[in-house]
């Protein structure tokens, strides 16, 4: 063989040599990122930031959220996809923000249920069913009366045990949840009876869905109903606190008559007691949900995310001001002010997080179907406005940022809110008053929002008009009137 021949051959066969290298690098790379964790995402209903107390809370403990925020990564700067329930959920299912999700407020449907999302939306639930895991919601939907388009089976859950309807989710002692499309009726609440405490059977629900699915995976919307008014639970729990948080706090609700059960809150004397009673509750079935992942050997192998669909609430008798719900921010749930819409979040995945640490990357509820894409190795849907998370979880340094995050409120006169690094930009009466100034704050030297100073930097605000006015798009049913947004 001529030398130059033999040359060619030795150069193809170590072409292909390398080729094969890269190629089993390649495949080991993705082996590494594509994985099959199981999901478990608790969601709270209107948890404030301060309600835990990992976080500051003095008045009661949570010893099984700061736990679990010991164990994973908290996010100082996450924020929910909206102030009330509804549109912050549709935000995590879609990956949308409110200028773009489907379900923009809390519309409802008579006799049961909210406007459901249509049926081309894409849920983070289909992501994840298409790519073999098994998927169910246990808790509150609010997405789509039973049965309809946006009825949980329709949009990607296998399993659905609860409340449909948000409105009826008022009640802890309800005459009927739901099983999928079959009507659950609650016998020992019927009339004037209490006897079968809602957020019970639902978690008992939610800890056999683990079971049945431990040997594959599994993406469990654990949605609870916790705390969000009314405040009522077993008289046993409440006990627990009684004269402990004084002066009480009394509130005259619905007792009789046709609100009874399908959207009043009952009356509670003691609304303080009461509140602590069931945010305990609500960290006790968090460490029961961790305590079975490790009793079932999977604990290692699920990612477990704990957040609040909004800021803190004043309904049926709350108290944000006396348990400093909101912590150093401004605004309650149906604010677009901080203390409406950041809200706690941790997230625990064993051997790939690392315990105990931090993470002031800025985050939304509409970030979570990316990073979930992320991790188990496919492309994150087009049309989305979230961006994956995952680099943070795992401390990398290649993190991407939002240009902005974006929030429409169209209620209470209208309300729109923009953040932009370390701007925030706050509109209210958007609806109702065309001179209504747009308030600007920088969150970094004034995370409470105390100072507007919109007049000191009317380029940053002219900036972040023009988001506003471009960052949605049009609603049938939410709709805003964009012209009264000049500054």
């Amino acid at each position: 063989m001529k030398i130059s021949n033999f040359v060619s051959v030795f150069t193809v066969a170590l072409l292909l040599i390398v080729s094969s290298c890269k190629s089993t690098s390649k495949k080991e790379a993705l082996k590494e990122t594509s994985t099959t964790p199981n999901i478990v995402y608790i969601l709270a209903d209107d948890l404030g930031y301060g309600d835990v107390s990992y976080l500051g809370q003095k008045k009661f403990k949570t010893p099984n959220i700061d736990q679990l925020a010991k164990q994973g990564m908290v996010f100082t700067q996450h924020y929910s996809g909206s102030t009330v329930c509804a549109p912050s959920r549709s935000t995590l299912m879609t990956g949308q923000h409110t200028g773009n999700t489907p379900i923009r407020g809390n519309q409802e449907v008579r006799p049961e249920g909210q406007l459901p999302m249509p049926a081309e939306s894409y849920t983070v639930a289909e992501l994840l069913k298409e790519h073999g895991y098994t998927t169910g919601v246990f808790g509150k939907w609010g997405l789509g009366f039973p049965a309809s388009t946006g009825d949980a089976n329709n949009q990607g859950f296998d399993e659905f045990y609860g409340y449909n309807c948000q409105r009826l989710a008022h009640s802890y002692y309800p005459y009927h949840l739901w099983h999928n499309q079959k009507k659950i009726i609650l016998e020992g609440n019927k009339g004037f009876q209490h006897n079968q405490y809602a957020p019970y059977l639902i978690h008992d629900e939610a800890i056999k869905f683990m079971e049945i699915n431990k040997d594959k995976p599994f993406f469990m919307y654990y949605a609870s109903a916790l705390p969000h008014a009314e405040l009522l639970l077993p008289q046993e729990n409440i006990d627990e606190f009684k004269g402990k948080f004084l002066p009480e706090k009394s509130y005259k609700g619905k007792d009789r008559g046709e609100k009874y059960k399908a959207g009043g809150y009952r009356s509670q004397e003691n609304g303080h007691a009461a509140y602590a009673a069931m945010i305990t509750l609500l960290d006790k079935q968090v460490g029961e949900i961790v305590l079975k992942l490790e009793e079932l050997g999977i604990s290692d192998n699920t990612i477990v995310v704990f957040t609040s669909d909004n800021g803190p609430h004043k309904a049926g008798g709350a108290d944000p001001l006396y348990f400093n719900s909101n912590g150093s921010f401004r605004g309650i749930k149906q604010d677009l002010y901080e203390g409406g819409i950041r809200v706690p979040m941790i997230t625990k995945w064993p051997g790939k997080i690392k315990e105990g640490s931090s993470t002031n990357h800025i985050s939304a509820f509409w970030d979570f179907m990316p990073t979930v894409a992320e991790i188990i190795g496919v492309d994150k849907p087009k049309n989305i406005d979230g961006i994956s998370y995952l680099p943070s979880l795992l401390n990398k340094d290649t993190q991407e940022k939002h240009e902005y995050l974006y929030w429409e409120y169209n209620y209470k006169g209208g309300r729109i809110a923009v953040r932009k690094d370390n701007w925030k930009a706050v509109k209210y009466n958007a609806l109702k008053n065309v001179n209504r100034k747009i308030e600007l704050y920088n969150l970094e030297s004034d995370p409470s929002e105390t100072t507007n100073i919109a007049n000191e930097f009317p380029e940053v605000v002219a900036e972040l008009a023009q988001i506003m006015r471009e960052a949605r798009t049009p609603s049938e049913a939410y709709k805003f009137d964009f012209k009264i947004l000049e500054n």
